[in-house]
């Protein structure tokens, strides 16, 4: 189980537990520039589908009553659907809220 400061921008006070198989994700920075050196304004830049693991939860249940643990954590990069999960906003930082079966790939540096 993983509670997490939300800090990737900023320290904040606010805590953030997501529960069952849920996680929280920032999504990575999108490209400001085609590879032609055009500059793109935000509503033409397209949705990232990589991201950083803020905080996960503990895992979900099984139907015999014991929980799955997660396989992420925070900390990790991820790969994940491009337009699944819930997005929201907390100290002007913004944020994902998606189910474990939503992240596609850990990425490896």
């Amino acid at each position: 189980m993983t509670t997490a400061t939300l800090e990737p921008q900023k320290k904040s006070k606010i805590k953030l537990q997501p529960l069952n198989d849920r996680v929280v994700v920032v999504r990575e920075e999108a490209d400001e520039r085609t590879a032609g050196g055009i500059v793109l304004p935000d509503k033409a830049r397209e949705k990232v589908n990589r991201g950083k693991v803020i905080a996960a939860g503990p895992g979900k249940l099984s139907k015999e009553g014991k929980r799955v643990p997660m396989t992420v954590k925070s900390g990790d990069r991820v790969l994940m659907n491009k337009y699944g999960g819930e997005e929201f906003e907390m100290d002007d930082c913004e944020y994902l809220l998606i189910r474990e079966e939503d992240i596609l790939a850990l990425i490896h540096d």
